[in-house]
């Protein structure tokens, strides 16, 4: 196969978002398409064989268009795109793009970034239950809390709850001074977190001291009846089969609910049953009820935690190949 040529205009105010600081997402898609960008004044000659330089011509295009949006250009988008290209995907990432949530209190943009995290906001939209399952980075919180935020800010529903199981994460922490309010506000400092960079802090004390915006453990959710409130439980892997069934039949009419959860980081005692897992399974085939599982290519943080959350998934995998192997070693020896 020949070696191919195209060149691709690319404005000089733009340059510099697209190629990144130090031309590092220009080498990245050398290095991944095995080809050749060379830049003259604004014209940027993409070399290679036919097939990678048309790959690549799509990638700058791709970027370039996110540029001329507004998008400051991450590692993230770069990585995501090439993937697409990669597999000659016919998905568009430019449709994520105008899928705006809401903005932070700097005037942000907030909005899905993948396909996946596209088709999760999507079910939040359309479904009145929606499970959002996935490892931790994929935005399934913060989505969440950007939907929650938007829909009370335009009044389709009365109110906020967050909660989320009040477990230690793998450690014993001792005992926390303090009123009661001091003890639970280190489990939900994620939580916090989110609202302060949407809401803004005065907003969220404001909505709060009226009892429109309650973040609370799930334990407080017993006993109640939930009606017209955007709901999120977070951290769902760690509750129990007994608790999930609690949360989930006190919805209430006008209510919509966002669980989410990593079925890999369960902190519960050994031997003990997720809710999650669970309610997955009993729930699955019920109407108005969405199941949204998010993967290591939706994750959003550094490039380096979507490598570490895939060698894990491929570890693991690996390892229950292992067990299963042992297993069936194991009875053929029984019965010999």
């Amino acid at each position: 196969m020949g070696i191919a040529e195209t060149v691709i205009e690319i404005p000089a105010e733009h340059e510099a978002n697209i190629f990144g600081q130090f031309d590092v997402y220009a080498k990245k898609i050398e290095r991944t398409l095995k080809v050749s960008l060379i830049a003259r004044g604004e014209n940027v000659k993409i070399v290679g064989d036919p097939v990678r330089t048309e790959r690549a011509r799509t990638v700058l295009v791709k970027l370039l268009e996110l540029s001329v949006r507004g998008n400051t250009i991450q590692e993230q988008n770069v990585d995501y795109i090439l993937s697409l290209v990669m597999e000659d995907s016919s998905e568009d990432v430019l449709e994520i793009d105008r899928d705006i949530i809401c903005h932070t209190l700097q005037g942000k943009p907030i909005k899905p970034k993948t396909f996946g995290q596209k088709k999760y906001v999507d079910a939040i939209r359309q479904q009145m239950i929606v499970f959002g399952l996935g490892p931790a980075g994929t935005g399934k919180t913060y989505l969440a809390m950007a939907m929650a935020i938007t829909a009370f800010k335009n009044n389709e529903v009365g109110r906020i709850i967050l909660t989320r199981p009040a477990i230690e994460a793998g450690e014993k922490l001792g005992f926390l001074p303090g009123d009661l309010q001091s003890k639970i506000d280190p489990y939900l400092r994620p939580l916090y977190d989110a609202l302060y960079q949407i809401m803004g802090a005065e907003s969220f004390l404001k909505n709060s001291e009226k009892g429109l915006i309650e973040v609370a453990p799930l334990a407080y959710m017993r006993g109640r009846t939930l009606d017209h409130a955007f709901i999120i439980l977070d951290e769902a892997q760690n509750t129990t089969p007994a608790q999930m069934k609690m949360f989930l039949t006190r919805i209430g009419f006008g209510s919509k609910v966002v669980i989410t959860g990593d079925a890999t980081q369960k902190d519960l005692a050994l031997g003990q049953t997720s809710g999650l897992d669970v309610a997955v399974n009993v729930v699955k085939n019920i109407e108005d009820i969405a199941i949204c599982s998010l993967t290591s290519r939706d994750v959003v943080r550094h490039p380096l935690v979507q490598k570490i959350v895939k060698a894990y998934e491929e570890y693991e995998t690996k390892s229950k190949s292992r067990g299963k192997e042992k297993g069936g070693r194991n009875k053929r020896s029984r019965r010999s």
